[in-house]
């Protein structure tokens, strides 16, 4: 395996991939980017810390540190494993990650099954609307089904009964947090406390919209902040053009 990436990207589960495609379509028009994904066997126990093992057996191929990124989940198993292994990771960039790392959107979607005499379908209907907005209603049924199977591949062991947490701060090396302003999930109160950890070198940046899937929506405007971040680390400049959102259906 020669060494030729820059930047790997974690997805924390199969069935959230289709989200990450576009904006990683635009970052590889310019940079080396791989594609680390957490699969999840029923048969098997699921766990962050087994999930950070895992990317470092897939960087032990790897001579040079690696810019790391994630969404979600996979923000966290990102976090995760720039704290355990600072030495491999050259930059760190978290899209929808709250500064209490665990608090993804099954979070959300537990805590509405707790305080609410709502049923499951009725949830992962209020959680479409939250994590994408107002969908048509065979859009709607499809993501559904899409959030019912990341509940089940998630590495984050969240339940009913209990919720988890992860540890709270910064990293050592350069990090950068992206958000949406419209998102409910990771809010402004969420990002709060990751201000208080912030170094010189740290930066946040909100998108205008797009709720929690923002970089769906909206790939190309999160490719030109990510590479504009990058940058300073010997990675080639990025051409700007207009700003290409996307729709649910494509």
């Amino acid at each position: 395996m020669s060494d030729d990436i820059d930047v790997l990207w974690i997805n924390s589960s199969h069935v959230l991939q289709r989200f990450d495609r576009p904006l990683l379509r635009y970052i590889s028009q310019y940079v080396n980017v791989a594609q680390w994904e957490y699969c999840y066997y029923k048969d098997e126990g699921s766990s962050i810390d087994e999930a950070v093992d895992l990317v470092d057996e897939f960087l032990g191929q790897y001579s040079h540190p690696i810019h790391l990124a994630g969404h979600g989940a996979g923000g966290a198993i990102a976090l995760s494993f720039a704290r355990r292994y600072p030495q491999k990771v050259q930059s760190l960039v978290l899209l929808a990650v709250a500064s209490q790392p665990a608090n993804t959107w099954h979070v959300n979607y537990y805590l509405q099954r707790q305080v609410f005499t709502m049923s499951r379908e009725q949830v992962l209907a209020s959680s479409v609307r939250h994590l994408f907005g107002e969908q048509p209603h065979n859009t709607t049924k499809k993501l559904m089904a899409v959030l019912c199977r990341d509940l089940e591949q998630s590495p984050l062991s969240h339940s009913l009964f209990k919720l988890m947490e992860l540890p709270k701060g910064g990293v050592s090396m350069p990090m950068m947090i992206c958000s949406s302003k419209n998102d409910p999930i990771v809010n402004s109160p969420a990002l709060t406390g990751w201000l208080k950890e912030f170094k010189h070198e740290d930066y946040l940046w909100e998108c205008p919209q797009g709720y929690h899937f923002f970089h769906y929506f909206y790939p190309q405007k999160i490719c030109e902040q990510m590479l504009n971040f990058w940058q300073p680390y010997y990675l080639r400049p990025i051409l700007t053009s207009p700003l290409v959102s996307r729709n649910l259906t494509n």
